[in-house]
This record gives structure tokens, C-alpha cells and sequence, in this order.
């Protein structure tokens, strides 16, 4: 894609916001802010992106909104997965039901392909094994899984939804 590459953008300041992350680890790494570190910091932020050029992409346009949303989704998740798991683990719960889930996707956006099957495994209890291209769909591996369905649809709306939103992309007849 022409427009997803560098060649529309360039200069010292053409990605800020890695731009700003490197110079920031760097700091974060050296454990200081005497001048030659600000200065070394400053340094890696301009010079990096800038040999990097041809290989790095520019980005979607966000919607911040909805991307602040969907992290606070995402921790709220991760924290209460915990819990579950815990429970499921160390208590005195039934035994779990593993299952496979058939995860189809609603979009060819890699991007927002890449960032649901992430989110699924960040959440504990459940694991993204396969992202099928060709069939559109991701499998994920769930611990306990008592309504495959509801649980493949409660994935959809909490995550894949806001990822469509947040890059913008109209979804795709799913499969």
C-alpha cells in the first residue's frame, strides 16, 4: 500500500510517537537526567526512526476515544480472568470444560486482526492458538467454556467491535 508507507512522510520528526518512546526507555534504561543522557535520549528519538525510514509504516488514524474504552475494557477483563482462574484453579469449582472456539473475523484488517487475537491472550483463561486467514477466523482455546456461542460472541462485542471502530474500518460480511 503506497499510503501506508514512509514515502508520503519524511523528515527528522516523522514517527513522534516512537520518536518519543525510544527517547523515553532510553532515560527510563539509563536511570537519569543529567544533561548527556537528555542529550543521548534526544538523539536516539530523531536518529532511529530516521534510519529505520524505509522499514517502518505510518499509522491508522485512531479514534482515542474509543481506543481509552477498550483499555479500560481490556484491564477490567484481565483482572476478573484472574480472579476466574484462580478460582477455577485453587478452588473448589467444578472441573473445568476446555473447549476449541471457531472465532470468525469481521474484517481482512491485519492490524485489527492481530490486536483481537493479542487481547484474547492476554486475558487469562483463554489462549488465540491459530489466526486462519484464509478462513477468516481465529482459534482460540478457552479453559472453561460452558457456552461456546455466547462466549465467541461476548469475544466479538468486547473486543473486535471496538477494534473496528477505534481504526475505522467497516466490517466485512463475517463468516
Amino acid at each position: 500500500m503506497k499510503s501506508d508507507t514512509l514515502g508520503d512522510r519524511s523528515g527528522w520528526f516523522a514517527h513522534p510517537v516512537l520518536s518519543l518512546l525510544l527517547a523515553a526507555t532510553w532515560l527510563a534504561l539509563s536511570h537519569s537526567l543529567e544533561p548527556v543522557h537528555l542529550i543521548s535520549a534526544a538523539l536516539l528519538g530523531l536518529i532511529v526512526p530516521r534510519l529505520l525510514g524505509g522499514l517502518l509504516y505510518l499509522g491508522s488514524p485512531i479514534r482515542w476515544g474509543a481506543a481509552g474504552r477498550l483499555t479500560l475494557v481490556v484491564f477490567w477483563d484481565i483482572v476478573m480472568s484472574n480472579i476466574t482462574v484462580a478460582r477455577l484453579v485453587l478452588g473448589p469449582m467444578s472441573r473445568p470444560q476446555p473447549a476449541w472456539l471457531r472465532v470468525p473475523l469481521a474484517s481482512e484488517h491485519q492490524r485489527v486482526n492481530a490486536l483481537f487475537a493479542s487481547i484474547i491472550t492476554m486475558t487469562p483463561g483463554t489462549v488465540s492458538a491459530v489466526v486462519d486467514e484464509d478462513a477468516r477466523c481465529i482459534w482460540v482455546h478457552a479453559l472453561n467454556c460452558d457456552d461456546a456461542p455466547g462466549m465467541v460472541a461476548d469475544m466479538k462485542a468486547r473486543y473486535e467491535a471496538p477494534l473496528l471502530t477505534i481504526f475505522q474500518v467497516h466490517q466485512e460480511g463475517a463468516t
